[in-house]
C-alpha cells in the first residue's frame, strides 16, 4: 500500500466513536418509543375509564331524573292491580267483559313502559326466600307448604329503577310454629312488628293493607 492510502492515524478510533454514538442514540430512541408507547396505553386506559365515569353519571342523572315521577306512577299501578283483583272472574254481561279486559290490557301496558325506562316490578313467588333488600315483611304466618323465611303471599309489589330499589315488595313470611295468632310484646319490649293492626314506634296504629 502507498502512501496515499494509508489510513489517516486515528481513522478506526473515529469509526469505533460514531458507531457508540449511533447506539447510543438507537438505545435512547428505543426508550423514548418504549416512553411514548406506555404513556398512550395510560391514556387510553384513562379515557376508557372516563367513558364508563360518564355512563355511570348519565345513568344514575337519568334514574333521579325519573325517580319521583315513577313513584308517582306507582300509585296508579297499586290501583289497577286492586282493580283487577276486585274484578270478577266471569261475567254473562258483556259490558263488564269488556271492562275487565281494558282494565288487564291498561295494567300490562303500563307494566311494559315501567319495562322500557328501566322500573322492575318485584313481586315474588309464594315460596320464594324472602330477602331483605327487595322485600319487607308485614307480618308472619304458618304455613305447611312454605318453608320458614318463605314468601306466603304479596300484600303489595315493589319497584326497582335501574337497579336502585324504589319500593320494596311487602309480603307475608312463613313463620315457624302452629299459631297464625301474632306473637305478645315481651315484658318492657316493643311489640311484634309483623302483628296486624298493632302500633308503630310513634303509637299510631300500624296500616298493614296492600
Amino acid at each position: 500500500m502507498s502512501e496515499d492510502q494509508t489510513p489517516p492515524a486515528g481513522h478506526d478510533a473515529a469509526d469505533e466513536f460514531l458507531a457508540d454514538a449511533a447506539e447510543a442514540e438507537i438505545a435512547a430512541l428505543k426508550a423514548e418509543a418504549a416512553g411514548l408507547k406506555e404513556q398512550a396505553l395510560r391514556y387510553a386506559a384513562e379515557a376508557e375509564n372516563t367513558k364508563r365515569r360518564a355512563e355511570r353519571e348519565m345513568n344514575d342523572a337519568r334514574a333521579y331524573a325519573i325517580q319521583k315521577f315513577a313513584r308517582d306512577l306507582l300509585g296508579v299501578a297499586d290501583i289497577l292491580d286492586r282493580a283487577m283483583a276486585a274484578a270478577p272472574a266471569e261475567s254473562a254481561d258483556p259490558a263488564i267483559k269488556n271492562f275487565v279486559v281494558g282494565i288487564e290490557m291498561t295494567g300490562k301496558e303500563l307494566l311494559g313502559a315501567f319495562e322500557r325506562n328501566g322500573l322492575k316490578r318485584i313481586s315474588p313467588e309464594r315460596g320464594e326466600k324472602f330477602d331483605p333488600h327487595k322485600h319487607q315483611a308485614m307480618m308472619e304466618q304458618p304455613d305447611a307448604d312454605v318453608p320458614a323465611g318463605g314468601v306466603v303471599s304479596v300484600m303489595q309489589a315493589g319497584y326497582e329503577l335501574l337497579g336502585r330499589l324504589v319500593r320494596p315488595a311487602m309480603v307475608v313470611v312463613a313463620a315457624k310454629g302452629a299459631s297464625a295468632q301474632p306473637a305478645p310484646a315481651a315484658e318492657g319490649g316493643a311489640a311484634n312488628p309483623y302483628a296486624a293492626g298493632g302500633e308503630d314506634e310513634a303509637g299510631g296504629a300500624v296500616d298493614r293493607r296492600a
